[in-house]
């Protein structure tokens, strides 16, 4: 016992009170800091009448009222909400609706969106404005919300805890999903996303934490806590955990506003970063661009691990990131908010991997397991294609989804229950696991499964090519055929489809080569990095009618 979210983080406040906690775009935070305005928050949101289960939604850039915001909820056994700042109003209409939001806490940029869907979520009924001055509520904006300013909402909280009855049984909620079809809340206990994505299970030995305080104890006596930059947004669940996990050990979390490459190489060098945490390629790229382009602008010296997750992290983008940084250390891990962490890989410069197959081939983490058609893990080295699964801690299911919490948490036939999140994979002879791609996403051509993430990572090694998705298109003869959506390098010289072909048939089969090739002046991914293919799908396929 002992694993709830608030009473982890305050352990450490009690363990190091004046080590700083939280940094954003320059303005820092002490641990004691940090929970005096937490606590002052959650007070103030007591005194509306909120508590155990109230679903509080959080909207706004990365900011340190932000993770402040999400701890205060947590400190009254309110439910946190992320919610996408890309939405359009549709989509936060269905939002509110569908996550019972009884309250929000809010940039101020997105009032005029907030006011045009309020009607739409009867039961929300209290706003706090985190980027508005003290003595604001009058403005026309915010008083059309009644929305409270940030320091007026603090101003008349106790700094002091709340005494409330914590539980482990207290919920964690995440929403995910939103370039597949709406958004869906996944509904975690606080103990079991802990143990799936906060630490509780040391990623590199794969050993659980025994007790609630065991990681403020090691804190205490750590002198040399780590720094970890998330640039991702805070929305997202790889940031959320990537910054909770390092609070619960009594490290810095380091944000910046917006991802923006400059940004991001400033915060290393001003905050001593020592670990960063990206989504992939589509955070990659750009940060190896500009470190290309001025390569001793920053003092990156403190810099040792980058670790990525939640998409592909191509090989040809590992070898330049380790041309520029030769002495870091690059941790590339498979992972999902409803799977947790299933396994990583550690790569020093000259262990890159260019065979690609698909994702990463990574050790597994503890209680993952690649399941056949009957839901029987599968043992080492048969070469079958199966499906990644975790059973342990896992999540309770999907909110108000009873018809897609039955499609994705399964009982095997001996009684053991899975989380199935949709990625098939293929485990090794040594136990290894090889993440092969999402099954949602996966092309059928004559019969022949091609999973667009080996193909993409192929595409991405192309002199030409700067991002590319790849689709599946109607195809008279095979029923599908593989399209290659590509974003090129120099939009005045983009690669000829023959090139491509030639490129990617020396190293996949002639069947997952692309038939089609659409250029487009970008590629759409999520705010995290994740890849649209519906947008993608749509695109191809207009484009290939056309042709």
């Amino acid at each position: 016992m002992g694993f709830n979210i608030a009473d982890l983080f305050e352990r450490a406040v009690d363990a190091v009170p004046d080590r700083t906690a939280v940094a954003c775009d320059g303005e820092r935070l002490t641990y004691r800091e940090f929970d005096q305005q937490a606590n002052r928050l959650a007070h103030h949101l007591l005194a509306q009448g909120f508590g155990h289960g109230d679903h509080i939604g959080i909207y706004g850039q990365n900011s340190l009222e932000w993770i402040v915001a999400m701890m205060a909820a947590f400190k009254i056994r309110a439910v946190p909400i992320n919610i996408n700042y890309r939405y359009v109003e549709n989509e936060l209409s269905y939002l509110f609706d569908n996550a019972d939001l009884v309250a929000l806490v809010h940039d101020r940029d997105y009032t005029d969106r907030i006011v045009a869907v309020r009607a739409e979520a009867p039961g929300l009924r209290h706003f706090v404005c985190m980027d508005a001055p003290a003595g604001s509520a009058g403005d026309a904006d915010l008083a059309a919300l009644g929305s409270v300013p940030w320091p007026d909402a603090l101003a008349g909280g106790s700094a002091e805890r709340p005494q409330l009855d914590r539980s482990d049984d207290d919920e964690y909620v995440i929403y995910t999903g939103g370039t597949t079809g709406m958004p869906k809340g996944v509904v975690w206990r606080h103990e079991d996303v802990f143990f799936a994505l906060g630490g509780g299970v040391d990623a590199y030995t794969n050993e659980r934490v025994t007790h609630g305080h065991q990681l403020a104890e090691k804190a205490a006596t750590n002198e040399n806590p780590m720094v970890a930059l998330n640039p991702a947004p805070l929305m997202h669940g790889a940031a959320q955990w990537g910054t909770l996990r390092f609070l619960f050990e009594g490290g810095t979390a380091v944000f910046v506003s917006r991802f923006e490459p400059a940004a991001v190489w400033t915060a290393i060098a001003d905050e001593k970063v020592s670990t960063i945490l990206i989504t992939g390629d589509a955070m990659a790229r750009p940060l190896v661009e500009a470190l290309q382009a001025e390569p001793d602008r920053w003092d990156l010296s403190s810099l040792f691990v980058v670790s990525s997750s939640a998409v592909v992290f191509s090989p040809s983008v590992k070898e330049e990131l380790f041309e520029l940084l030769p002495n870091i250390i690059i941790v590339d891990a498979i992972g999902s908010s409803e799977g947790g962490m299933n396994g990583m890989v550690v790569q020093t410069k000259g262990q890159t991997d260019n065979n690609s197959s698909g994702g990463p081939t990574v050790t597994a983490g503890r209680d993952a397991v690649v399941l056949d058609d009957d839901l029987v893990p599968l043992p080492p080295g048969t070469g079958q294609v199966g499906r990644l699964a975790r059973t342990g801690n896992i999540p309770i299911g999907y909110f108000k989804d009873p018809a897609k919490t039955a499609a994705t948490f399964l009982t095997g036939p001996d009684g053991t229950r899975y989380v199935v999140a949709g990625d098939f994979a293929r485990l090794e002879d040594d136990g290894r696991i090889t993440l092969l791609g999402r099954g949602s996403a996966c092309i059928n051509s004559g019969g022949e499964k091609i999973f667009p993430e080996e193909v993409e990572s192929v595409l991405k090694t192309h002199p030409d090519v700067y991002d590319t998705l790849v689709v599946g298109v109607p195809d008279a003869r095979w029923g599908q055929a593989v399209c290659a959506v590509v974003q090129p390098r120099d939009a005045a010289k983009p690669p000829t489809l023959e090139s491509l072909t030639d490129f990617a048939r020396a190293h996949v089969a002639g069947y997952k080569v692309p038939r089609h090739m659409v250029v487009t002046n970008e590629i759409v991914r999520s705010p995290s990095g994740k890849p649209d293919y519906p947008w993608a799908t749509k695109l191809a396929r207009e484009s290939t009618t056309a042709e």
